[in-house]
């Protein structure tokens, strides 16, 4: 598994240098999406092309635990991250928002209605792969996997591995399973699959606009998205990683991976986890020149994709961060920053929520 994962990189972690130097440096050398996509991943295009397509019909959909967003004009942007400036002003329309992360317990009434396979779940296609042996393409996963001793941060491969047969089924591995996690967030899930169970629940996923929208909670761009301190009366207040990445999680908040949703509190629109935890998919490609020029009412994203880190490859916006995020270490989830994940990708730190319009 270690050749194939040298080859497949399966977006959605990100990681990054933590020495303490000047605010700039810190700034860049701990900047997720700058230095932490690693090059050369082939594109699972192909077997995602040959696979069965949603035999579901869109749903109705239900507005159960979705919260009124009632869109407005705001402040979009991080001046910290060179992929989200400038701040510009933005005005969104209104919208219903899923007031947690989807669950397995919501994914998998999904997958019984359509029979639906996960991209972690199909076979790989050996034309993707040149020089991987056949027996090695085996459908998987990235899990994170912490190294027992202090390493360097300069190779995520310490901490990450392929895991043969991980999947939103079985988080860790074959040996894994979802029972008694119905209420946590699905993972490994690629943006394809976050799209199709959108369009079954007859809702979409939310623009990055706003996304980031709802996370303000109507409060301004702030450091975080709760606010200014790191933690507000000394309490953790989102899910994120304490200690010394990635060997050593003392997990002051009570986790050390992915937390149920609504363990932490929820924001002024009744919105849970929008810091950490775990990835969101957004609808909106990646660029990172894309607010330079972004409409200024309702934007959707540019018509294609560009990653200089990877220029082949096609991405999507993440936001949130996750329980791998801390200011040591992965800091886009502090407010206004970017993530960006191959179409393909998914990883035991990666789900969605969905939006609805009236």
């Amino acid at each position: 598994m270690r050749m194939l994962f040298c080859s497949v990189f399966l977006a959605g972690f990100t990681a990054c240098n933590s020495e303490k130097k000047s605010t700039a440096e810190q700034t860049a050398e701990t900047d997720s999406g700058a230095h932490c996509v690693a090059k050369g991943m082939p594109s699972r295009s192909a077997a995602i092309r040959q696979a069965a397509s949603v035999t579901a019909t869109v749903g109705e959909g239900s507005m159960d635990d979705m919260v009124w967003i009632p869109g407005g004009t705001f402040q979009m942007g991080s001046d910290e991250f060179p992929d989200a400036r400038p701040l510009h002003t933005v005005t969104v329309n209104g919208f219903w928002m899923d007031k947690h992360e989807v669950t397995n317990a919501e994914f998998a009434r999904f997958v019984a209605a359509t029979n639906y396979v996960t991209v972690a779940e199909r076979p790989l296609n050996p034309k993707d792969y040149p020089g991987v042996p056949a027996d090695k393409l085996v459908p998987g996963s990235a899990v994170f996997t912490p190294p027992m001793q202090k390493v360097s941060l300069d190779n995520p491969l310490q901490w990450w591995e392929y895991v043969s047969g991980a999947s939103w089924r079985h988080p860790e591995g074959p040996n894994s399973s979802i029972k008694g996690r119905e209420n946590l967030p699905v993972v490994h899930v690629s943006y394809e699959d976050a799209a199709a169970y959108a369009k079954w629940a007859g809702k979409r996923l939310p623009t990055e606009a706003e996304w980031e929208f709802a996370a303000q909670g109507g409060k301004g761009n702030r450091t975080y998205y709760w606010g200014e301190e790191l933690k507000p009366g000394g309490k953790w207040i989102a899910n994120i990683y304490q200690g010394d990445f990635p060997s050593k999680n003392t997990k002051e908040d009570g986790y050390d991976a992915a937390a149920p949703v609504q363990s932490f509190p929820a924001n002024p629109y009744g919105l849970y986890d929008m810091d950490g935890n775990v990835w969101e998919w957004c609808q909106d490609l990646y660029r990172p020149d894309y607010y330079r020029n972004s409409p200024k009412s309702n934007p959707t994203g540019p018509q294609d994709s560009y990653d200089p880190d990877e220029p082949g490859a096609v991405k999507y916006v993440q936001r949130g961060g996750s329980f791998l995020c801390s200011d040591d270490y992965c800091i886009r989830y502090k407010a206004g920053s970017r993530g960006k994940g191959e179409v393909s990708s998914g990883s035991n730190n990666l789900g969605f929520r969905c939006v609805r319009v009236k």
